[in-house]
């Protein structure tokens, strides 16, 4: 449910020692594998909180920029960016993962690294801003979803100084925040003209969270469903109750062969995956 991974901060300098690359997210990964028994499961891959930046690169008009980090028992993750005149856009993603890292993959079939390669989907940004994006975003491809948030990112730095204008993803509003823990203070709605401040301590939800019916389709066929009432019992320095509310989650995902994946968004930074 909740993320639970290490942020990765990447600050690239040129020949001046000045910085010409500079990024800041969080990400984890889903992966399905083939285990020995030949059936097929699902693992998480997370961050380790050792990160390297072995390869990356400043770019300029004729060379792409290149983030690239490498973490835990031979996993990297890399993403190129081009430019033209007036525009930046990130290009190719490349995502390697080792199922020899037994941690992770206890049991897999088949051992050593395998890539995945993906072409990045996100607008092209002006050049001179920071491309910010707090919300989750996901990219999907040969059975390995990977899920960013808290994104800061800017290639082609300008005088050595990331910019103050910010180009936001499309899933964040202008006073989206950074990801935090969501409360019953900030699922509640409230008026548009009337802003009432938020209580000091939340109520507690209601003991049995409201049903919700949610869908996949594949094609024009539907090829999953799920009713169900869901509520998240997290402990941490205090414990939380939130109940998930049907009529603001979105639901997506996708569906296999062997596998469909149900992911529920309530748009307050908790994201569930089935």
């Amino acid at each position: 449910g909740f993320f639970q991974s290490h942020a990765v901060e990447v600050d690239i300098k040129d020949a001046s020692n000045a910085t010409c690359l500079y990024a800041n997210w969080m990400m984890r990964f889903l992966i399905t594998y083939e285990s020995n028994t030949s059936d097929y499961k699902t693992t998480t891959l997370n961050l380790s909180s050792s990160v390297t930046h072995n390869g990356s690169v400043c770019g300029n008009d004729t060379q792409a920029a290149l983030v690239a980090v490498q973490f835990g028992e031979g996993h990297s993750w890399s993403i190129n960016f081009t430019k033209n005149n007036e525009t930046y856009q990130g290009d190719l993603v490349t995502f390697t993962y080792n199922t020899n890292d037994t941690a992770v993959f206890p049991d897999a079939k088949r051992k050593g690294p395998v890539s995945v390669v993906v072409k990045d989907t996100a607008h092209p940004v002006q050049l001179n801003n920071v491309y910010v994006c707090h919300n989750a975003d996901f990219i999907e491809a040969e059975n390995v979803t990977q899920i960013f948030w808290n994104v800061t990112v800017q290639p082609f730095v300008q005088n050595g100084t990331v910019s103050k204008k910010e180009s936001r993803c499309r899933a964040d509003t202008p006073t989206s925040a950074p990801t935090v823990l969501p409360t019953t203070a900030n699922v509640t709605t409230v008026s548009t003209t009337t802003l009432s401040p938020a209580p000091t301590t939340p109520p507690k939800p209601v003991e049995n969270p409201d049903t919700g019916n949610y869908s996949l389709k594949s094609g024009n066929k539907t090829c999953l469903l799920a009713t169900v009432g869901l509520q998240l019992n997290v402990s941490q320095d205090k414990p939380l109750l939130i109940n998930i509310n049907p009529k603001t989650t979105i639901a997506d995902g996708a569906c296999g062969n062997t596998t469909a994946t149900l992911r529920l968004n309530d748009g307050n930074s908790t994201l569930i995956s089935f």
